[in-house]
C-alpha cells in the first residue's frame, strides 16, 4: 500500500485551510494508488480529527518542547523520523513561507525528488505528475519522479476543500519527539498588525499600483478589503515608490499568490508582476489607460478613473453583502 504524508501547517492552535485543501486532494490521489492519507502536524491542534471528513484516516501531532515555534532544523529531523517509521511513498506540503523552508531541506535529508508550487497533482500509472508553472508563468510543464519518495508542495487555493465522508474522525496518534541539539532558537514571532490572511493563502485580493500617488490614499483599498474579507495587496512599483511596505508586494520579487478573485487597481500589468499573480481564478482590472496590458490578462475590465470606482465598488457590495 502506498500512503500519503500531507505536513500540515497550524494557525492559532487550529488547521489552516490549506491544509484542508491538501489533505482533500490527497485523499483524490490516495485512492487510484490504494493508499491512505496521513497528516504530520508540529504541535497540538483543535479539532485535528475533522480532517478525517477530507479523508483523512490518521494525524500524527507531534509535540516537542523544542518546537514551539517553528525551527526548521528541528522540524526537519522529527519529520524524517516520521517517514522513516511510516514509509509513505508521496509527501506533499504546501508552498507557504513555512512550506518554502521546510520542504527543500526535508528533500535533501530524504534523497527525494521535489516539485515545488505546484498548481495540480495526479497520478499516472501509479506515479505522482506535478504541474507547475516555469518561466515566470509562461509555460507550463508536468514533472514526474525517478526517487523512491515523491515530493510536491503546492500553492494556496489549488485545491477545493472536497468533503468525502461527511462527520469522519482520523484517528489521532500524540507523538513525542526530542529534535537533539539545536544550532538556532526562535525566541519570539512578531505578528503583522492585520488580522487579515497572509497574501500567499488570501481567497481575495484587492491590490494597489503606481496610480495610488499615495500611501494614504491605500485606505480605499483597506475599505473594500474589509467589505469583501480580503487581504491587501501592491505591485512592484507602490512599493518602490514607498507608498507600501515590501510584504504587501505581489509579483516576481514579491510574493506569489494564487486568489480565487485578484482586484488589480491602477496596475498596468508589468511581467513582473504578472509572474506574481496570473494563476489567479478571476482577474479584476481598472485602469485609466485602456492599453493597460494587464486588460488582455483580466477576466473583467474596468477603464476608469481608480479614486472613482473603488468607493463605487465598496458601496455596491456593501449592499450586496446585506442583503
Amino acid at each position: 500500500m502506498s500512503n500519503i504524508l500531507v505536513i500540515g501547517e497550524l494557525g492559532g492552535g487550529k488547521v489552516k485551510k490549506v491544509t484542508q485543501e491538501l489533505a482533500s486532494k490527497a485523499a483524490e490521489l490516495a485512492g487510484k494508488i490504494g493508499g491512505e492519507v496521513q497528516v504530520a502536524l508540529i504541535g497540538n491542534a483543535q479539532g485535528a480529527e475533522e480532517l478525517g471528513s477530507f479523508g483523512v484516516k490518521k494525524v500524527f501531532q507531534i509535540t516537542s518542547q523544542k518546537l514551539e515555534q517553528y525551527n526548521t532544523e528541528g522540524t526537519v529531523k522529527v519529520l524524517a523520523e516520521l517517514v522513516a517509521e511510516q514509509k509513505p511513498s508521496i509527501i506533499l506540503g504546501t508552498a507557504s513561507p513555512m512550506g518554502r523552508d521546510l520542504l527543500p531541506r526535508l528533500a535533501t535529508r530524504l534523497e527525494a525528488g521535489l516539485a515545488s508550487d505546484c498548481t495540480n497533482l495526479d497520478i499516472v500509472d501509479g506515479k505522482l505528475v506535478a504541474t507547475r508553472p516555469i518561466y515566470s508563468g509562461k509555460a507550463i510543464v508536468d514533472v514526474k519522479f525517478e526517487t523512491a519518495i515523491q515530493m510536491a508542495s503546492t500553492r494556496p487555493n489549488s485545491f477545493v476543500p472536497q468533503v468525502v465522508a461527511a462527520g469522519a474522525k482520523a484517528e489521532l496518534v500524540a507523538l513525542a519527539k526530542d529534535p537533539g541539539e539545536l544550532r538556532a532558537l526562535i525566541k519570539e514571532v512578531l505578528k503583522g498588525k492585520s488580522d487579515k490572511p497572509d497574501l500567499t493563502e488570501a481567497s481575495i485580493i484587492v491590490s494597489g499600483g503606481r496610480a495610488m500617488k499615495a500611501a494614504e490614499n491605500f485606505k480605499i483599498l483597506l475599505e473594500l478589503a474589509d467589505v469583501i474579507g480580503a487581504t491587501v495587496g501592491a505591485s512592484r512599483a507602490a512599493v518602490d515608490s514607498g507608498y507600501a511596505p515590501h510584504d504587501m508586494q505581489v509579483g516576481q520579487t514579491g510574493k506569489v499568490v494564487n486568489p480565487n478573485l485578484y482586484i488589480a487597481c491602477g496596475i498596468s500589468g508589468a511581467i513582473q508582476h504578472l509572474a506574481g499573480m496570473r494563476t489567479s481564478k478571476v482577474i479584476v482590472a481598472i485602469n485609466k489607460d485602456p492599453e493597460a496590458p494587464l486588460f488582455t490578462k483580466a477576466d473583467y475590465g474596468i477603464v476608469g478613473d481608480l479614486f472613482q470606482i473603488v468607493p463605487l465598488l465598496t458601496q455596491e457590495f456593501k449592499k450586496v453583502m446585506a442583503e
